[in-house]
């Protein structure tokens, strides 16, 4: 039985810890550890864990160094098979680590997993981040079974097949140690939001595949960290999906795509004014300048991965945006036939 680790990185999160480690905890897999790495918690976090779990590994990070970092910094320290990066605000279902971790084992391939998300407060219906595996349009606009924008569909069966996918959600991602760090993990410039779509993106590239795995059912709060709508995470997402573009296509490919979603970008950022939202408009305009300042004075060395698209899964060859919003498409299966 192979080794998982069970990593939640945790800040500021003690009511998700007093809430939804006792289901974690539950957990009947023989070889987990559980171990909450703290990003500078100023709450009591750490205080709860010591007097109710003394049994969990605390890792403590000397600040608050954001999602990719964090798990960064924490899985350095960490030896497993396995590791789950799982948010404090998840619920896990009895038995949910025994079928990733069969897949895993069935097939060396397969370099992540995801479970399927449902969300905490409908729990017949998807979860936003990832619902039951994600994709990606031609555009870089990222998407899942069951969430298409804001619209996460009932969960009545349509979707369970563990499949490939394109990305496996943050929330709760399983993934080969020694893939992690052959990586080099998260891209700590990312700080949140769209590192993992980043990583998985990069785990296709070395040759190896993303999958949802139906069978493992979690149920995740959301936004709470950062809710949606919130400028600073607008401002991230639309940042770091533009370096993640820049980072994984062809040179060929970059330089038709990243100047057209400029001009989505500024599409939206006005439809934003219009609709009486001025910060939107301001959280874009601020992507767009931070990602030219990581282009000229960040960006790093090329990595020796293969940048071909055309083993890529879960990539869809059209535009959601279109489908979703001039066809009027909002499922999954109506968008992807």
């Amino acid at each position: 039985m192979p080794k998982v680790a069970v990593v939640i990185l945790n800040w500021n999160g003690r009511t998700y810890l007093e809430k939804f480690l006792p289901f974690l905890m539950a957990t009947r897999y023989g070889n987990m550890e559980v171990i909450v790495a703290d990003n500078a918690s100023t709450d009591d976090s750490l205080i709860f864990l010591q007097q109710h779990y003394p049994g969990i590994r605390i890792i403590k990070n000397e600040k608050n160094e954001g999602f990719a970092e964090g798990y960064n910094l924490a899985l350095r320290q960490v030896e497993s098979k396995y590791y789950v990066l799982l948010n404090s605000d998840v619920e896990v279902e009895a038995g949910w680590l025994e079928p990733m971790v069969s897949l895993m084992e069935a097939n060396e391939k397969i370099g992540a997993c995801q479970p399927k998300l449902r969300a905490y407060d409908q729990r017949e219906y998807f979860e936003y981040a990832g619902a039951c595996g994600g994709w990606i349009d031609n555009w870089g606009y990222p998407f899942s079974r069951g969430r298409v924008f804001d619209v996460c569909e009932k969960d009545h069966g349509q979707y369970e097949d563990a499949a490939p996918c394109f990305w496996a959600t943050g929330a709760a991602l399983m993934i080969r140690s020694t893939l992690y760090h052959q990586l080099g993990g998260l891209d700590p410039y990312f700080f949140a939001h769209q590192e993992e779509i980043d990583l998985c993106w990069r785990i296709q590239r070395s040759g190896h595949q993303v999958y949802v795995v139906p069978q493992s059912v979690v149920y995740h709060v959301g936004g709470g960290t950062l809710p949606r709508g919130n400028s600073m995470k607008v401002y991230l997402n639309f940042r770091n999906n533009l370096i993640m573009l820049a980072k994984n296509l062809p040179v060929s490919q970059a330089l038709i795509k990243i100047p057209i979603r400029f001009v989505l970008d500024a599409l939206a950022a006005w439809k934003g004014v219009f609709e009486g939202n001025g910060g939107y408009f301001i959280s874009i305009a601020k992507a767009h300048f931070h990602f030219f300042y990581w282009l000229v004075f960040v960006k790093k060395q090329k990595s020796n991965l293969s940048k071909t698209t055309k083993q890529l899964q879960g990539k869809y060859k059209g535009c959601v945006i279109w489908d979703y919003f001039i066809h009027k498409k909002r499922t999954f299966s109506e968008i992807v036939k």
